[in-house]
C-alpha cells in the first residue's frame, strides 16, 4: 500500500497513523532520510536516552555527554 502526505509551508509533513502504529513511532523518535540510487529511503529510529546506554560500556571517561555523543557517532569508547 502507498501512503501520501503533503509538505507544508514550514517543510513539515505527517507520518500516516497506520505507519506510526505499525512501527511504534512516537514523539521524540527520529526519521532518518537516506539518499539512494532509487530515491530516498526513510528509516525510523527510537531516540536514544542516557538510560539506554548506561552500563553497556566500561570506560575511564566520566563525562556522560561526551560518552553519549561518541556512542551516537559509532565511535569506540
Amino acid at each position: 500500500m502507498t501512503y501520501k502526505t503533503k509538505i507544508s509551508k514550514g517543510f513539515q509533513t505527517v507520518v500516516p497513523s497506520e505507519i506510526r502504529k505499525k512501527y511504534s513511532i512516537g514523539p521524540g523518535d527520529l526519521v532518518e532520510w537516506v539518499p539512494s540510487n532509487e530515491g530516498v529511503k526513510l528509516r525510523f529510529r527510537k531516540k536514544t536516552s542516557l538510560q539506554d546506554i548506561t552500563g553497556i560500556v566500561e570506560t575511564k571517561e566520566t563525562d556522560t555527554v561526551k560518552l553519549k555523543k561518541k556512542v551516537q557517532r559509532g565511535e569506540s569508547v
